[in-house]
């Protein structure tokens, strides 16, 4: 495994919009999976664990995103990072040509972020990015509705459902054409944060009222865990390889 360490993606926050690459002993191209960590966006950090850094021994590539987090960033500093590392990646890969497949994801207020950039792509799109070279997103246990801390920056209590611009659900009926290519994975824990089984059920059903191709999306919910309290690293391994085989082999029926 090679490692890039604290690479800057916006030179306005050298302090803060780092990246770490992971990068399998392969020479040729490979997938990579954008992560972006949890911590209910004022805590955590883009080291990962060896559990993550061992997806590379499966030929994947993992790159780690450090973004604004409270209380030194507002609603929506985080995802605006988050858009502007995935533009950095990409253009890196021209120049580089070491990425074959684009997945995006997170754990928790990681998969928030993520969520809103697949629900809402205006954030991608203001960056030039072509979302139907996204081949994959992995969701762990991201909220969506209102993440409780910017319904807290918003002066609410932070216990409270809501639906508004800073949902990915809000967006459920945005550019459906743009998303519908890509694979999907939620995960949660059985006993997950109070609610959070349910609202992904509803976002689910949502998606499958807008005719979303559910055929490419995947819940699974792990049982007798608490909210993240469990290993994710071969869930993604297998979602990526069955994405990336999918992609290859659209239309094989397996009997």
């Amino acid at each position: 495994m090679k490692e890039i360490l604290n690479i800057n993606y916006d030179s306005r926050y050298v302090d803060i919009c780092n990246l770490d690459m992971y990068l399998p002993d392969v020479e040729k191209p490979c997938p990579v999976f954008i992560y972006f960590h949890g911590g209910g966006l004022e805590s955590g950090s883009k080291e990962l664990s060896n559990e993550l850094k061992s997806i590379t021994n499966n030929n994947i590539a993992i790159v780690s995103v450090e973004y604004h987090k409270y209380p030194n960033a507002k609603y929506p500093d985080f995802i605006l990072d988050a858009a502007k590392a995935i533009e950095f990646i990409f253009k890196y890969n021209e120049e580089k040509q070491v990425f074959s497949d684009y997945f995006i994801g997170g754990s928790s207020a990681g998969a928030y972020i993520a969520m809103m950039l697949y629900f809402n792509p205006s954030y991608l799109k203001s960056y030039g990015i072509d979302l139907s070279k996204i081949t994959g997103w992995f969701f762990n246990s991201g909220q969506p509705t209102v993440h409780f801390n910017v319904l807290k920056e918003k002066g609410l209590d932070p216990r409270l459902v809501r639906i508004d611009e800073a949902a990915p659900i809000y967006y459920i009926d945005k550019d459906i054409d743009l998303k519908k290519h890509a694979e999907l994975m939620f995960v949660l824990a059985e006993e997950d944060v109070p609610g959070r089984l349910e609202e992904t059920h509803l976002l689910i059903n949502a998606m499958c009222r807008f005719n979303y191709d559910m055929s490419k999306v995947t819940l699974r919910v792990v049982p007798g865990c608490k909210h993240c309290g469990y290993k994710i690293q071969e869930i993604v391994v297998e979602f990526i390889q069955k994405a990336i085989f999918n992609k290859k082999y659209p239309n094989l029926i397996i009997i």
